[in-house]
């Protein structure tokens, strides 16, 4: 009788083990990129969220651009060594990667929607969403 309770015991080790996780550890790695810098700040975060997927391919990552961050999700726009951003984003838009554009920004800087590349996403506030993201739906925050 004693070994085979120890029996259905060692058969649920593996399920007492899950239930004694913390709920995080089971949880989706969540990061947010802030571009705010220009060009040159989305040239290295491009490299970064790729290195990134790479490493951990179901990280979920949203991208929120606000002041001079914006100008990559512009068409037309190109690192300063010529290599257009629009390819760049659109692949990384298939793998999963959200692009959300500041609408105070695009108002500030009386940049049209039109201007927008089609997998930027406007949201009222970058900083509202960037604080959101973290606050209410456990977003990591990084700034490259």
């Amino acid at each position: 009788m004693r070994r085979n309770v120890l029996k259905i015991l060692a058969g649920m080790a593996p399920a007492l083990l899950l239930a004694a996780m913390p709920a995080h550890a089971a949880e989706e790695t969540k990061v947010v990129y802030h571009l705010a810098d220009g060009i040159d700040q989305a040239a290295r975060a491009m490299g970064n969220i790729r290195n990134h997927l790479r490493a951990e391919p179901a990280t979920r990552i949203v991208v929120v651009a606000n002041g001079d961050g914006i100008r990559f999700l512009l068409a037309n726009a190109k690192e300063r060594s010529g290599k257009p951003f629009d390819a760049q984003v659109k692949a990384l838009a298939e793998q999963g990667v959200e692009f959300r554009v500041c609408g105070n920004t695009l108002t500030a800087h009386d940049v049209p929607v039109s201007q927008l590349l089609p997998e930027a996403k406007i949201v009222t506030a970058g900083v509202v969403e960037l604080a959101r993201l973290q606050a209410k739906e456990g977003y990591v925050y990084i700034r490259p």
